[in-house]
């Protein structure tokens, strides 16, 4: 089928910790990942503010900008910027319900890729719960343009990317991923790339307040020259593509289910993901929602549309 599909809920085993800097803030921050009961979600919560008690979920009625980044929240108030690379993680190990703590307004960029989160997800463990898991099947096309760029939802038998960019630079030009993901396929293919940005961009980012934490370490920088200016060069001779498909991974993730389907995209973002994804969810002839079930010992599994109630996670 090209999707792996799991009959029950996960969540992690046990908390786990990491620190680093906020890519565009610049400011060091601690994020706490923490085991969660079924059907909780992904949620944040900001112990720094006044307000602890205030949690931030992760879904797309949530997204409050995506300028450079995706920002759960009020962008002028109680917010988490720079989910993507994080819920990339989530979507791609298939983590349903977790807990997350964090003492700033970014999560840490780390490497600039979802490796750190993978190994920190790997080691803590993750463990399946009782309750069904539901999937947001995709049963027509659901397309949106801005632009020359395009993004669209279209059945599909698992879940698969096809990504395009194109860049008038030399050292990115056009990149094409195309893949069904699972875990394995993730890991393996899109964990690693990194975020990366234009050397000649840096100073006006800066004047707007952004990139104030990017370096070498954790970007892949392209000099005047168009090329590659870190020294170690790429992780994949492709990693460009890579990386925006690890970012639409992290933007979908908002719908609160994984789907089953095809997303599409050329030269496409985080403003056209989230666009896309609310396009599908408004639409309720477009999807319908599915959970697993074996009814024969030793059978593979199979899908059933269930009776999803008035309120759901995903719900604009």
């Amino acid at each position: 089928m090209g999707i792996e599909l799991h009959e029950y809920q996960t969540t992690l085993s046990t908390r786990v910790s990491l620190s680093g800097i906020g890519v565009h803030s610049g400011k060091a921050v601690t994020i706490h990942f923490s085991p969660a009961d079924a059907d909780m979600g992904i949620v944040f919560s900001r112990i720094d503010a006044a307000d602890a008690s205030h949690e931030i979920r992760a879904l797309v009625s949530e997204i409050g900008g995506t300028d450079l980044s995706t920002i759960l929240g009020d962008p002028a108030g109680l917010h988490v910027a720079t989910v993507e690379h994080l819920m990339a993680t989530v979507f791609g190990l298939g983590i349903d319900n977790m807990s997350i703590e964090i003492d700033g307004p970014e999560v840490p960029v780390l490497d600039g890729s979802a490796q750190p989160f993978v190994d920190a997800f790997e080691q803590a463990g993750i463990r399946t719960l009782e309750a069904k898991r539901r999937y947001i099947r995709v049963i027509k096309p659901v397309r949106i343009e801005s632009g020359a760029s395009w993004a669209e939802f279209l059945p599909h038998s698992g879940t698969r990317f096809e990504v395009e960019i194109d860049f008038e630079s030399a050292a990115i030009g056009r990149q094409i991923y195309a893949g069904n993901m699972g875990a394995e396929t993730f890991k393996r293919d899109i964990a690693r790339a990194r975020t990366f940005g234009f050397m000649k961009d840096v100073e006006r980012l800066w004047a707007a307040g952004y990139a104030l934490g990017s370096s070498l370490e954790n970007s892949v920088v392209i000099g005047d020259d168009d090329r590659v200016i870190n020294m170690e060069g790429l992780r994949f001779a492709d990693e460009f593509v890579r990386h925006k498909t690890l970012d639409a991974m992290g933007d979908l993730a908002l719908a609160g289910a994984r789907f089953i389907g095809c997303f599409r995209s050329y030269r496409g973002g985080h403003r056209l993901n989230a666009a896309a994804l609310r396009r599908l969810l408004s639409d309720r002839s477009a999807f319908e929602i599915v959970e697993t079930t074996r009814r024969e010992r030793g059978r593979s599994a199979e899908l059933i549309a269930v009776n999803a109630p008035v309120f759901v996670p995903w719900a604009l």
